[in-house]
């Protein structure tokens, strides 16, 4: 079966075994939760927080509310920080935690696939997020007009992702966290 990411609301139902045992309006009083879910749990907050920046940032900029020097400086790095840290996350992810939760719990073995297929969509979102951002600072000094005209589309792929991301990260946290809790990992 195939899930993908722009239709799906939601864990699919086979995937939501453990969910329905342990919610997520309790995950914050489990003793199983511990530092290292709660600091990978952070990270997804901070993933969305710096979106939601990168598009605001961007409607300001559309809005002729910032100066293009200043959204160039910004784009630039909170772009830059917002690439680097969610390809370092999801390349740990796919490489060490999801095969540890896999060995734990071969039921989820469908859902953690899932997950990594959203994560080769995000690789694809993530470069084209790359390209569009650095044609758009690289505009900043060599043709202003156009630098605003280029903002469009960035803002496009920057809504697209902010998102794919509120979808993908809530869907890993709703598989992930009760796995983690049920067999007590991570501790």
């Amino acid at each position: 079966m195939t899930y993908d990411i722009n239709t799906r609301e939601g864990l699919p139902p086979e995937m939501r075994t453990l969910y329905r045992d342990l919610p997520r309006d309790g995950w914050l009083e489990h003793p199983g939760l511990k530092k290292a879910t709660r600091n990978w749990m952070g990270a997804h907050l901070g993933f969305r927080h710096t979106g939601a920046l990168l598009k605001a940032e961007t409607e300001r900029f559309l809005d002729k509310e910032t100066p293009a020097d200043l959204y160039a400086e910004r784009l630039g790095f909170f772009g830059h920080r917002l690439v680097v840290s969610l390809h370092g996350h999801h390349t740990w992810e796919d490489r060490s935690f999801f095969p540890e939760l896999e060995a734990a719990d071969p039921r989820f073995a469908r859902g953690l696939e899932m997950l990594e297929s959203d994560h080769v969509t995000l690789d694809e979102t993530l470069d084209r997020l790359t390209r569009q951002a650095n044609r758009v600072i690289a505009l900043e000094t060599l043709d202003p007009a156009q630098m605003t005209e280029e903002a469009g589309p960035l803002h496009d792929t920057v809504s697209a992702l902010t998102g794919f991301l509120e979808r993908h990260l809530t869907d890993e946290e709703d598989l992930v966290v009760p796995i983690v809790l049920h067999h007590r990992l991570r501790g």
